[in-house]
């Protein structure tokens, strides 16, 4: 395992280098990919990308919580939290070897 995180940029030099066009076209996909999917995941709650996994927004209510610094007992507001959960497909690749 190399440990080095994939970035958006690492995608795009990618997708630049194995094909015929230009790196600031690849790049303006590469945005509209991510777009698109934030779009989606807030207005539909989810997004499903076949053969990965499924990208989930769900609710979260109001709860007690405390300052770790004061002691004080707070009220957290109600939130928005999106989950990723792997296709099968995908974790079983994931878990051969």
């Amino acid at each position: 395992m190399s440990g080095k995180t994939l970035t958006k940029a690492d995608i795009v030099d990618s997708i630049y280098a194995k094909t015929n066009r230009n790196r600031n076209e690849v790049k303006k996909l590469v945005e509209s990919l991510l777009r698109l999917s934030k779009e989606g995941i807030k207005k539909d709650h989810f997004l499903l990308v076949s053969g990965l996994g499924k990208f989930e927004a769900y609710g979260k209510k109001a709860r007690k919580g405390r300052n770790p610094q004061t002691d004080a007992t707070i009220t957290l507001p109600p939130r928005k939290v999106v989950v990723f959960r792997l296709s099968r497909k995908f974790r079983a690749e994931l878990n051969e070897g």
